[in-house]
């Protein structure tokens, strides 16, 4: 007997996902929290919100696709230190789907770099912001799956086989589940408008690339027990994303990440308000001497940022501004310590945060000079921990002449080196950091 229903009946092998758990902790957390941080939290649980809404869309127009398929939802997969967490496989009796979900609040824009600019309405303002291809990240969740097939292949036959036709039997698929999304992608190349399509044209897309693919047919049995296969490889994360909210609660400091990336894109009159003060504040043991230095540090780092035309957190984020606060630094060499100012900050913005910082003084100093020759491999990185402002800690698994990776809890992501710590990731060894900044001075030098 069949197990399905010829072309009607889809498989759910897995239906379920932490999201739900997650949004009720958020709920919780939000009703014990006060002022800014209620605000916080309440952002967060919109974003998560509209995550899990988008899910079960797709799981919806997947349902009732009307085509024999095995469906797989939040497989979470780990080869050595590499980790994915991929929102929907779905296995056909010719190819293999791997669905990067994104219900994203707002409007996409695509250049013709492949570059993904989101913009939408948040507290009375218009905001524009660059946000990970999720392309790429999809690339990668696929890539982690195939290495992990591949260690776990003992017949160097199979091995083979599975990797001269894993590209050909599996997709990578990028869905914009939000109906009221718009998306821009006409500057957009053709394989990348190929990858990202609306929730309402999935199964057309899965149905035409069955059409085209020269793959054989497999039979139902065999296309359910390749499913199980894959979901054989599911392990379960430990990860909780509400941990911050919970320890602030409690009383511990944290300093909340800086936003993700915004774009640099000049903006129309009527959004300029996206160049902004960063919403994302860090928590600290409050006094009236704090606060008054807070407040005049801000209102430093919004009217540079403003008269730059960038991001508030290019001047200094937050975890530098937490610094900043604790050590108060009294010269450009005390400063240029810190974690995140290197020479070209501190050169650039360091006069004027010392004077924030000690009104009474005049500062005239010269900065510390950069060694132009620094005596150090960047393979010195491997094993060291750096801050990022939206994945939070993570730690430098190899170093190349234009690439680092770093693993974070959820996942492996890579950046170009060594211009990414000029903005979005600093190291915790203010030396090693110093010693990046120093390169990146001669490289642009």
């Amino acid at each position: 007997m069949s197990l399905f229903t010829p072309n009607t009946t889809p498989i759910f092998l897995k239906e379920d996902s932490d999201t739900s758990q997650q949004i009720a902790r958020l709920k919780e957390l939000h009703a014990q929290a006060t002022g800014k941080l209620k605000d916080d939290i309440a952002r967060e649980l919109s974003l998560v919100s509209y995550g899990e809404v988008g899910e079960k869309n797709i799981a919806f127009e997947l349902k009732n696709s009307g085509m024999p398929m095995c469906i797989i939802h939040d497989l979470h997969l780990q080869h050595e230190d590499l980790t994915a967490q991929i929102d929907y496989v779905v296995v056909t009796r010719k190819l293999v789907f791997f669905i990067e979900c994104k219900n994203l609040y707002g409007n996409i824009e695509i250049d013709n770099q492949g570059n993904f600019v989101r913009s939408y309405p948040w507290n009375g303002r218009t905001v524009r912001e660059g946000i990970y291809s999720p392309i790429t990240q999809n690339q990668r969740h696929l890539e982690v799956y195939r290495q992990l097939r591949l260690a776990k292949a003992t017949n160097p036959i199979k091995r083979l086989g599975f990797q001269s036709g894993f590209d050909n039997f599996h997709q990578s698929i990028v869905v914009l589940a939000n109906p009221k999304t718009v998306l821009n992608a006409k500057y957009a190349k053709k394989d990348v408008k190929d990858r990202v399509i609306r929730a309402d044209q999935l199964i057309n897309h899965i149905k035409n690339q069955n059409k085209k693919s020269k793959e054989l047919a497999s039979s139902e049995k065999a296309m359910q027990a390749w499913a199980e296969k894959i979901l054989a490889l599911h392990q379960p994360l430990a990860s909780d994303y509400t941990q911050k909210y919970e320890a602030i609660l409690t009383g511990v400091t944290v300093a909340a990440p800086a936003p993700p990336k915004t774009c640099s894109a000049p903006l129309p009159e009527s959004e300029k308000a996206a160049v902004r003060e960063t919403d994302d504040v860090t928590y600290t043991v409050s006094s009236p001497q704090n606060d008054d230095l807070i407040a005049r540090l801000k209102a430093y780092r919004l009217a540079t940022s403003r008269k730059e035309n960038v991001q508030a957190y290019v001047v200094f984020n937050n975890q530098q501004l937490e610094n900043l606060i604790t050590q108060k630094p009294k010269t450009l060499a005390d400063l240029q310590r810190l974690p995140g100012f290197g020479p070209v900050k501190t050169e650039k913005y360091g006069p004027a945060i010392l004077a924030v910082i000690n009104p009474a003084k005049q500062y005239d100093e010269k900065p510390p000079k950069a060694d132009q020759n620094p005596r150090w491999s960047p393979s010195q990185l491997v094993g060291e921990k750096v801050n990022h402002q939206s994945f939070g800690t993570g730690t430098v698994k190899s170093v190349s002449r234009h690439e680092i990776i770093i693993k974070f809890p959820a996942t492996a992501r890579s950046f170009a080196f060594p211009d990414v710590f000029e903005t979005t990731i600093w190291l915790t060894n203010p030396a090693l950091q110093q010693k990046v900044e120093a390169l990146i001075g001669v490289s642009k030098g």
